[in-house]
């Protein structure tokens, strides 16, 4: 096993990852840019480097300043966590040039399965079922002609990246020419790649997901399905595990064929191959070669640290995973709190957390990067925490979420928590019925409910409390929110629950 390893990330992920380091006896170094030099994963870890800047281009995307870290502080690996440089095939090379340990699979398979293009034709190959599309597209005109084979509606897709940027919904022919324009200007933007591919517009899927842990040994196992069919512009919002719509065959089905594209690759580490789901079939997507955002739901309910075996399997060490029959055990599921205002078209929110009070209780877990004092600002990705719940049901789970999203408390930022809570109450949510379109059918979602007009009420009321304990209130009032402002929040919100 690794002695010290360097957490190339920051927020919640490289919380995480220090925590799994720290329960097997590994030592952690942080990185850090001027803007997080406070940050909780900076003070949790054993050391930490300065290496830029704010701005991600010149700190957290520069591999000389995170690679020169590693070297200055003895550490013998990199985990790249997920997002910025966890799946550049060029770090990954670089880090084994450095003689060091990239924790994630080699270089090789993370260029094959990144270049999306290159992917579906590999998994083509595999036998692996895929969306129809095209190879990426020269211009439009041979969009038109590819599409018409298609068949339209069509999706503008960047061939080399995901998360939703340079992805265009094509309704036909004369459509083509300025999307393709817009898809092929954003993916340049994003990815230092303008080219785009077609894909068949699937126009009610679910989007599943099947995690995949692979060893140098050539084992490949799945561990099961994710629903990640909750998303605004095809960024996922809420995930969870098991899918209502995969059986026990289904899902060795899929499964067997996420092992089969990770074989196909000679795929090392943790990785998800995802699906498109409709009418009973499912299609290839593509594969995230790193682990995901949603990895907690997957450990829930099957017991599996998935960082920890990350870990492992980067140090040369056989998986330590025994897949069991009674997987999934229970349901988990988890909603991404993220530092966006709901109600205001999910436009980002900064500022200072003036006040953090996290749910606990059993089956709650709360995967989170900040704390209080901690400075929100515009640099990042606004993903502040993530909170996941676990129960024997889905009815429970979900009525656990909601008593949990409930105690949770962001003061200072606006936060998707009440878009959150609306979602636990809806009921086409609540019986599984739903689908990519979710948010796009509900967009009552996105409005004031009366519990966002009672909580800003309670912020208000609890400022004014805090300001006159200050200025010399009586000791009753000094003590319902001296030690930390929540609690007087807390406090006002059940009077005015109660009529009070």
């Amino acid at each position: 096993m690794f002695d010290k390893v360097l957490v190339a990330n920051r927020g919640e992920i490289a919380v995480r990852v220090i925590r799994a380091c720290q329960e097997i006896g590994v030592r952690t170094v942080a990185v850090h840019s001027d803007a997080d030099r406070l940050s909780p994963h900076v003070l949790l870890a054993g050391e930490a480097v300065r290496i830029g800047p704010a701005p991600a281009s010149e700190s957290y995307l520069d591999m000389d300043a995170v690679i020169g870290a590693a070297r200055e502080t003895d550490a013998e690996a990199i985990h790249p966590g997920y997002g910025f440089m966890a799946e550049s095939p060029e770090f990954a090379r670089r880090v084994s040039d450095a003689g060091l340990v990239f924790i994630g699979p080699p270089a090789e398979a993370i260029a094959e399965m990144g270049n999306k293009t290159a992917a579906r034709a590999r998994m083509v190959e595999a036998g692996v079922p895929v969306v129809p599309g095209s190879d990426a597209l020269v211009d439009a005109e041979q969009g038109r002609i590819e599409g018409d084979r298609i068949g339209w509606p069509v999706m503008l897709k960047a061939a080399a990246g995901g998360g939703g940027k340079g992805m265009r919904i094509v309704e036909g022919p004369d459509d083509l020419p300025r999307a393709l324009d817009a898809a092929a200007r954003e993916a340049g933007q994003a990815f230092g790649d303008s080219r785009v591919y077609l894909e068949k517009y699937l126009p009610d899927p679910r989007h599943i997901e099947i995690q995949v842990l692979a060893d140098s040994f050539g084992r490949v196992v799945h561990l099961g399905e994710r629903e990640c069919s909750i998303q605004r512009r095809h960024q996922k919002l809420i995930e969870e595990s098991p899918s209502v719509v995969v059986d026990a065959d289904l899902r060795e089905q899929m499964g067997g064929v996420a092992v089969a594209a990770a074989e196909a690759v000679g795929y090392v580490g943790a990785g998800t191959v995802e699906f498109l789901y409709q009418d009973e079939n499912f299609f290839f997507l593509e594969m995230n070669t790193r682990i995901q955002v949603e990895h907690p739901v997957t450990e829930f309910v099957t017991g599996v640290d998935l960082v920890q075996e990350q870990i492992r399997v980067a140090a040369g060490l056989p998986l330590s995973v025994k897949v069991s029959a009674d997987w999934p055990r229970g349901h988990a599921i988890e909603c991404r709190i993220s530092g966006e205002d709901p109600l205001g078209g999910f436009f980002p929110s900064s500022g200072t957390i003036r006040a953090l009070e996290v749910p606990c209780g059993p089956g709650v877990r709360w995967d989170g990067g900040i704390m209080e004092h901690f400075e929100v600002g515009l640099h990042y990705d606004p993903l502040l925490g993530k909170l996941i719940t676990h129960a024997p049901t889905r009815d429970e789970a979900i009525l656990r979420m909601r008593r949990a999203l409930r105690e949770l408390q962001i003061e200072g930022v606006r936060t998707t928590q009440p878009f959150h809570l609306a979602v636990m109450d809806e009921p086409d949510f609540r019986s599984g019925k739903f689908s990519v379109r979710y948010i796009e059918r509900h967009p009552d979602l996105l409005e004031p409910r009366e519990d966002d007009w009672q909580a800003r009420a309670a912020v208000v009321a609890a400022a004014l409390l805090e300001h006159r304990s200050r200025a010399g209130g009586s000791p009753l009032q000094a003590s319902t929110a001296a030690s930390r402002p929540g609690h007087g929040i807390s406090e006002w919100r059940r009077r005015l629950g109660s009529g009070g």
